[in-house]
């Protein structure tokens, strides 16, 4: 199999490159490097690399030509970042994603794993979310995401494609370095290596659902291999934690008390989150195998010698 990687050299991306190769697969990554790393490629002489952009159409027509699936993770991604800068994020997400389809289109690619986000359903009503929640996104990037989707959905019914959405909630892992815009972990780890207080956004009492990027890859390998899947998949780990339980597992994964500072609740951001993850499990047997304590030790052993 000959797979093509967007974003390929960030977090995610860069993951999936690994397994793929580990599989044995062909692998071509598409990257403008504006978020991705070209060292996260390194170990992997034999991946056809080339920097560009989703949005240049001529350029992803020409590294979508003989590929047989798609893992489409090119994107703007946050909310903060996406209320700083909506056209940005609507022209990468949206348009990069229809020339991602329609090149895959054009060229007979029989599979696309699209890279979507919780942020598509807003402030949650119900716990655990399933996938069939209201979408009532609370940024523009939830708003550029869904659209996304839905793209991708309809390509599926009307020509021959399978496009699987996978709904990633809080990710986090090996090659996720600090954003300002980015996920918590990194910025609190970030913090603490550098012996500088974290900043909790409100009371601390927020849940999330954290899941280990190898277990995202492992998932996205498993949607693209399954025959005749597609639709739109929770990927998460099924469990939820506080922020500051989070502080408290960071501190113990790292041997670091930090200190913490408290600051006004952020605009978009969601008080509770929680997946209900069967349909990934019985659509393409994904099972999340890698429990947040051991994540944070992972990640704190490869964090120290980067960041």
């Amino acid at each position: 199999m000959k797979a093509l990687v967007t974003g390929g050299a960030g977090f995610i991306g860069s993951n999936i490159v690994k397994l793929l190769v580990d599989k044995g697969h062909k692998v071509v990554v598409l990257d403008n490097l504006s978020s991705g790393y070209r060292c996260n490629l390194e170990p992997f002489p034999n991946v056809v690399f080339f920097k560009g952009d989703v949005r240049d159409k001529n350029k992803v027509s020409r590294v979508v030509k003989g590929v047989d699936v798609i893992f489409h993770l090119a994107a703007s991604v946050g909310n903060v970042r996406s209320i700083e800068h909506p056209i940005d994020d609507s022209q990468v997400n949206v348009l990069g994603t229809l020339n991602i389809l329609e090149a895959a289109r054009n060229n007979r690619v029989s599979k696309i794993v699209f890279s979507s986000s919780a942020g598509i359903f807003g402030e949650l009503k119900i716990l655990p979310i399933k996938e069939d929640h209201p979408a009532e996104p609370d940024s523009p990037y939830g708003a550029s995401k869904l659209a996304a989707e839905k793209l991708c959905l309809v390509y599926a019914k009307l020509y021959s494609m399978e496009c699987v959405c996978l709904r990633y909630f809080n990710v986090y892992g090996i090659n996720q370095r600090y954003d300002a815009y980015g996920n918590v972990i990194p910025i609190f780890a970030h913090r603490m290596l550098n012996k500088e207080p974290l900043i909790i956004f409100g009371d601390g009492e927020q849940t999330r659902d954290f899941v280990n990027v190898q277990d995202v890859a492992k998932a996205n390998y498993q949607a693209a291999m399954a025959k005749g899947v597609w639709g739109a998949f929770n990927i998460a780990s099924g469990k939820r934690i506080t922020i500051n339980r989070l502080v408290e597992l960071m501190s113990k994964a790292s041997g670091m008390k930090p200190r913490v500072k408290h600051g006004a609740s952020r605009k978009a951001d969601v008080r509770h989150s929680l997946a209900d993850i069967a349909k990934a499990h019985k659509g393409f047997g994904y099972r999340p195998e890698i429990n947040l304590e051991e994540g944070l030790v992972k990640y704190f052993n490869w964090a120290r010698e980067i960041i």
